[in-house]
């Protein structure tokens, strides 16, 4: 119970913090963990945002929502996790109240703003593959832009009744300012309702439609397993940048939701060292995307490889890769993360002939 009376107010804090501290093993752990996942999350994240910067090809309408995704996961690396490694060495929150209540702030926006950017980058993908015809005036640059916008803007909503509700407060036991699960049942329930399970159920049916179209027209389309295998590629990229979103996040959400539904009994029970462990889980997902990336789609891998040799010299750094021929490519390119030697293929779906990829 002495990590509940914690959570309660960060001003009565300084004494009972301590009360149960964790192990010199244990928090080394963590600490081991926490430094690997901010270095691979500021790293990756970089090379993602300077990839999209330097190739022409990467450029596009889907790839703004990847990169905000990439802004979404670095801000956690700069400010909250830095943070919370002071915690560890110091085995308690040293940083006073502003500096919790911002960090708990950051951490919601962030994890907010990723879910919401997945969802933009799965509608994104549902708009070009399954209503192609519709696309170019869906996502013009100024509707794209509008879209963006938007999304931060339901992100930061979405964020400030942390504030009137009292739920970002130090939990010692995750040595981080962030969402107190007991503060209040029905807004737990809604914060899991409506940033994870109801957003997870809208990326759920556009990549269900999407998969529905692709296996329904897979026999019409002229035999080429090369193109297909790139198509399959494409796709996957962001599908799996979702499942592992989804599999990061889910243990939190459901004890989140366990706690809500009947916290009396839930909270006792719940194991620490599962608790702990879905949060760090939550906190790996932030290093997670722009290794995905790098493993899936031949230009971003290009990229990397690039920049990672243009450290030697810094002036090459910035300059934009001109060696993508994208004159060439005159069909019109897939919008997303997913620009693995993209071609078109043409479809018959009632009748008329549509251009699916």
């Amino acid at each position: 119970m002495a990590n509940l009376s914690c959570m309660e107010s960060l001003s009565r804090s300084n004494q009972c913090l301590s009360a149960k501290s964790t192990s010199p093993g244990v928090a080394a752990t963590l600490a081991g963990v926490l430094v690997f996942t901010t270095v691979a999350d500021i790293v990756g994240n970089l090379l993602v945002i300077l990839s999209v910067y330097r190739n022409k090809k990467l450029r596009n309408a889907g790839n703004i929502f990847v990169v905000s995704l990439s802004v979404a996961d670095l801000v956690v690396a700069l400010y909250p996790y830095p943070l919370a490694l002071l915690a560890i060495f110091h085995n308690g929150w040293k940083m006073g109240s502003l500096h919790c209540q911002l960090s708990g702030f950051v951490m919601g926006l962030s994890v907010i703003g990723s879910v919401f950017n997945i969802t933009a980058i799965a509608i994104n993908r549902f708009c070009y593959i399954c209503h192609s015809f519709r696309y170019d005036r869906l996502f013009s640059r100024r509707n794209t832009c509008l879209y963006l916008f938007l999304t931060w803007m339901l992100t930061a909503l979405a964020t400030v009744p942390n504030f009137l509700v009292g739920s970002l407060s130090y939990d010692p036991r995750i040595f981080s300012c962030t969402f107190t699960q007991t503060a209040s049942s029905s807004y737990t329930i809604c914060v899991v309702l409506i940033h994870f399970l109801g957003p997870l159920a809208v990326v759920s049916f556009c990549y269900l439609r999407i998969w529905t179209l692709v296996i329904r027209v897979k026999g019409r389309v002229r035999p080429n397993p090369r193109v297909r295998a790139a198509h399959l590629r494409n796709f996957l990229t962001m599908f799996v940048v979702f499942v592992l979103f989804a599999v990061c996040w889910a243990p939190l959400n459901f004890i989140g939701l366990a706690v809500a539904v009947n916290p009396t009994k839930v909270v006792p029970n719940i194991p620490e060292w599962l608790f702990v462990m879905s949060y760090f889980m939550a906190y790996f997902n932030s290093c997670l995307n722009a290794v995905v990336y790098g493993l899936l789609n031949q230009n971003f891998r290009q990229e990397y490889k690039q920049i990672l040799c243009a450290l030697c010299t810094p002036r090459a750094l910035f300059s934009q890769s001109s060696r993508c021929n994208t004159a060439d490519v005159k069909n019109k390119q897939s919008p997303a993360a997913t620009n693995n030697n993209v071609k078109e293929v043409n479809v018959f779906r009632g009748g008329a002939t549509q251009t699916l990829f």
